[in-house]
């Protein structure tokens, strides 16, 4: 069994897709419209390496976003397979202005950081 792929909503689909392309070298997929629900769009951005699949979805339905209540999941971690790649995408973001939190080892033992999506979903970077 494996995860075929996960899907998360957002409010700007083409900002998460260039966000994903710009610091994690996915490779996105053309864009899908609903016939049967208007409105909705998505599009698959392909993690390299890995075959990992992330749907990313948007539709005029969704909530305003409040600090309570967000588009999105809580967070997705990502693993760069090394201390010097955290800290390299980490840096990077932060010139960018999308570090959420700089790189630190965490009570569980993870060396990571966390960088926000346009949408301010966070991601976990991870060794």
């Amino acid at each position: 069994m494996r995860i075929a792929h996960t899907a998360l909503w957002t409010s700007d689909i083409d900002a998460a897709a260039h966000f994903w392309k710009r610091y994690f070298g996915a490779t996105v997929g053309e864009e899908y419209r609903s016939r049967r629900r208007p409105g909705f769009v998505s599009r698959f951005i392909h993690l390299p390496e890995s075959g990992d699949q992330i749907e990313l979805m948007t539709g005029p339905w969704l909530p305003p976003e409040t600090p309570d209540e967000r588009i999105g999941w809580d967070h997705i971690a990502i693993s760069l397979g090394s201390r010097e790649a955290v800290a390299a995408l980490a840096e990077r973001c932060k010139a960018d202005g999308c570090l959420k939190s700089a790189p630190r080892i965490t009570g569980d033992g993870f060396y990571e950081a966390v960088i926000v999506m346009p949408d301010g979903t966070p991601v976990e970077i991870t060794t």
